[in-house]
């Protein structure tokens, strides 16, 4: 299962209701966000994520999209981790993450690996990888790739009760290409297994304005996260789209590097077809729509906020694989 997890959308203003940026991302077993705005270790309590993480990638280094780092490793050392956490951002950013990570005189009971990457670098990880490029935020920033390598194929499950091989470990044993022997005759992986699937690939963005290298990084994508900053009459204030970024600087004014409804709606027209034909979901983390724990899965269950009276509502019809819950 792939989850994914609205912890914050309220860009760098946080609401009663919402908080500043953070998306948890859960594949399989392993957790990790991207992105880690002030106060994102109560949203993680709030919506069952839990602390487990492996890796937290920042997007850039505006204070709303990592401040959050040090209260939530505080939080983790006082919980007893010791397992090691990786924490990467742009080039540049290393001196102020790692101020972050040693604020105060606590000291942390688990190593903190802080990893400057480049667009085209790659963190992988064991049936995955995310890949960083290159967004327009008028300062260093990367978006982000989570890529999954290719998947066996489905197990079909009535196929090898009829066949008579026994529930447990000789399901696995198929499911993972090996061949059982039940009563004298083997039963091949073939006979129970459908064909391979591709991965799925998830896209988040940050704070960007729309540019081509996004377009790029998500043809194809199961699931693009592009962040928008300006909603209804507010949308003027972000430029217009640029075919690709210029060389990073800092004396860019801050509207220039942000995104409006209209313009993410130009973004998702040239996403391009999804896999099977099917076109990629756009998810716009956006001021006034998003509300916080809204969950995205793609298992074809609906995922499960904590608010009440989440409505669960279906949002892609045709492959009916994505659910999400809106809060409010």
């Amino acid at each position: 299962m792939m989850r994914v997890t609205f912890l914050g959308t309220s860009a760098a203003c946080p609401t009663v209701r919402r908080n500043v940026s953070a998306v948890a991302v859960q594949r399989e077993g392993d957790l990790m966000l991207f992105d880690c705005g002030e106060g994102t270790q109560r949203q993680m309590m709030r919506y069952g994520t839990g602390f487990s993480l492996w890796a937290v990638f920042i997007t850039h280094m505006h204070a709303d999209h990592f401040v959050g780092v040090t209260g939530m490793l505080r939080t983790m050392a006082l919980q007893g981790r010791e397992d090691p956490l990786l924490l990467t951002c742009p080039v540049s950013g290393r001196r102020v993450l790692e101020d972050a990570v040693h604020l105060g005189f606590d000291r942390l009971s688990f190593p903190v690996e802080v990893r400057e990457l480049k667009p085209g670098d790659c963190v992988s990880r064991n049936g995955y990888e995310v890949r960083a490029f290159r967004v327009n935020h008028g300062m260093p920033a990367l978006g982000y790739v989570l890529r999954e390598d290719d998947r066996r194929g489905r197990f079909d499950v009535e196929k090898a009760r009829a066949l008579g091989v026994p529930e447990g470990p000789a399901f696995g044993r198929l499911h993972r290409g090996e061949t059982v022997e039940v009563e004298g005759r083997a039963v091949r992986p073939e006979e129970v297994v459908g064909p391979g699937r591709p991965g799925r690939t998830v896209v988040y963005t940050g704070d960007t304005r729309p540019v081509r290298s996004t377009v790029e990084a998500a043809a194809g994508a199961d699931l693009l996260v592009h962040e928008c900053t300006f909603a209804g009459e507010e949308s003027a204030r972000a430029p217009a789209p640029i075919q690709n970024p210029p060389p990073p600087k800092y004396d860019c004014h801050e509207d220039q590097g942000h995104s409006g409804v209209s313009t993410d709606g130009a973004q998702q027209s040239r996403v391009g077809a999804g896999k099977a034909g099917e076109r990629t979901w756009v998810a716009v983390a956006e001021l006034n729509e998003y509300a916080a724990g809204a969950v995205v899965t793609r298992t074809g269950v609906p995922g499960q906020g904590a608010d009440r009276g989440a409505e669960q509502q279906g949002v892609d019809k045709r492959s009916r694989e994505y659910e999400e819950n809106r809060h409010g």
